[in-house]
């Protein structure tokens, strides 16, 4: 489990495929920190540390990841959002966020608004995910507040810190992004559904 507050971004350093697998190292300030058989989200993707040697670590993506989230789009030099699980008893600053992509979306639009910052993603609605107006969403492992929220796409609001600290910067038109949308949101609209 993760709030959504990236601690830092980490570099790709090597992808390895392995049959249908891929181990991605990364280098990190957080590697020092970790163990081996520890949850780290990546992009929000939650991926186990499998090694660890000096400055990087190695984590395994399987095929099932690959297919529901943008990894198989990673390369060497890639920046990527990092954060360890949460702590129980720890203030939760962003929300709930389980690690698991939900799918993937596409940025729409880039508005610069004077110091800040709107994106607008697209994403496809017959996998029956939803958003709601002032709601949370996690892109890319990053927690924040919907805006402008429709039928198959939504903005949210970038302020500057965020823009700096996480790989926003690095967005373009046509990006492609991990999507966790808000679980407690997926619980009711299941329990609506069977209805």
């Amino acid at each position: 489990m993760f709030t959504g507050i990236i601690e830092t971004l980490g570099t790709i350093q090597e992808i390895r495929k392995e049959k249908d697998n891929l181990h991605i190292t990364v280098a990190s300030s957080l590697t020092e920190a970790l163990k081996i058989d520890q949850s780290v989200s990546h992009n929000g993707v939650c991926l186990t540390v499998v090694a660890i040697d000096s400055n990087s670590y190695t984590v395994t993506a399987i095929r099932e990841t690959m297919d529901k989230t943008n990894v198989s789009e990673w390369k060497s030099g890639d920046m990527i959002n990092l954060e360890r699980g949460m702590k129980l008893g720890d203030r939760l600053d962003g929300h709930l966020v389980q690690g698991h992509v939900d799918q993937i979306g596409i940025c729409k639009s880039i508005e610069e608004a004077n110091g800040s910052w709107y994106f607008t993603f697209k994403y496809d609605k017959k996998l029956n995910n939803h958003t709601i107006e002032k709601g949370s969403i996690t892109i890319n492992g990053v927690s924040l507040t919907v805006v402008n929220s429709q039928i198959s796409e939504f903005s949210v609001a970038i302020i500057p810190y965020t823009y700096e600290h996480t790989n926003f910067k690095n967005f373009r038109i046509g990006t492609k992004v991990n999507l966790e949308f808000d679980v407690i949101g997926k619980y009711v609209s299941k329990l609506h559904s069977v209805r």
